[in-house]
């Protein structure tokens, strides 16, 4: 059974061996040992028998979260596990209160679009030439919930 759960220090290598091959400028074990005791950062992995199938994880900055990166080990994407990391965000976000979450996502990353307007993110901005590799323009999509909208406006 897959389970999803917080981030420890036991999962960053295989953290870092999804993100090398997930994205053409991956972040280091490094980086996510960093992550581990940022207190702004807060990330999610799927396990099974202790094996990482998928991660994810955003910074929370003055109530808005920020999503860093989610991605799946290649033989276990379309099983819905990144759905699932992202639902998991999503429910952190919204029981801590933030005012919304944000995210860049690659133009051309048809089916990170598709995930993320599922879970009712919008499209709110360009940023052009965004990713460093391929100058590649980003997608700046947003989650709001009504509640938050209703609060903001009492």
């Amino acid at each position: 059974m897959i389970e999803i759960k917080r981030m420890e220090r036991e999962h960053v290598s295989q953290i870092a061996e999804i993100e090398k091959k997930a994205f053409a400028d991956p972040w280091s074990e490094e980086s996510f040992q960093g992550e581990l005791d940022n207190p702004l950062a807060c990330y999610f992995v799927a396990e099974k028998d202790s094996e990482v199938l998928g991660y994810g994880g955003f910074w929370e900055i003055a109530g808005e979260g920020s999503i860093t990166n989610i991605a799946v080990k290649e033989g276990f994407r379309g099983q819905k596990i990144g759905s699932r990391i992202l639902s998991a965000m999503i429910a952190y976000a919204r029981e801590h209160r933030f005012s919304f979450l944000t995210l860049e996502v690659r133009i051309s990353n048809e089916p990170a679009k598709r995930l993320y307007e599922k879970y009712g993110f919008r499209p709110v901005g360009l940023r052009r030439g965004y990713y460093s590799d391929n100058r590649e323009d980003a997608l700046l999509m947003t989650l709001e919930w009504n509640e938050t909208k209703k609060e903001r406006t009492e």
